[in-house]
């Protein structure tokens, strides 16, 4: 019987952010740069008949909790928001924190507890090599996964090291 061989070698590495990042408004800022500024030398190519820029988003989600706590300081309700995109995370919090009666039924006052906030944003990445490869950010560390050339992480690490909230 014939045995599999290996074909490639798919690599995946994470930098743990010393301190995450502040909010999800400076976490998209980095993310903004990259798409505009292509710091990593990305190239536009071809999949399904389409022309696809260098990088993209392929995908984003935010989520956080509403707090609801009594006179008294304990809490007594908890709502865990969810969304698609940064905006539609904010209108769903302020939705939630302006809505009278949830926090009556919930038997107190409502907060948004941002310590709670997890971001995630993955780019996907067309490298001047020809291959396809994903860079994930999350609200503490940043990683690249499905890459066979060192060459892509020694660039992006290269350019990290150069951003003070990747550090």
């Amino acid at each position: 019987m014939a045995d599999f061989t290996s074909k490639s070698v798919v690599k995946n590495v994470e930098r743990k952010l010393t301190t995450p990042f502040a909010s999800k408004e400076a976490m998209n800022t980095i993310i903004s740069a990259i798409i505009t500024d292509n710091p990593w030398g990305c190239t536009t190519y071809i999949s399904g008949g389409s022309t696809l820029p260098p990088v993209l988003k392929s995908s984003e989600y935010y989520s956080g909790a509403i707090i609801y706590e009594n006179t008294e300081g304990k809490q007594v309700g908890k709502i865990s928001v969810r969304a698609k995109t940064s905006g539609g995370f904010d209108t769903n919090i302020a939705t939630i924190l302006a809505n009278t009666a949830i926090a009556s039924a919930m038997g107190g006052n409502a907060s948004h507890d941002s310590s709670e906030d997890a971001f995630n944003v993955t780019l996907k990445c067309h490298s001047s090599e020809g291959e396809l490869f994903n860079v994930n950010f999350k609200r503490d560390k940043v990683s690249i996964s499905s890459f066979e050339s060192d060459s892509i992480k020694n660039t992006i690490e290269t350019w990290a090291d150069t951003v003070p909230e990747l550090a």
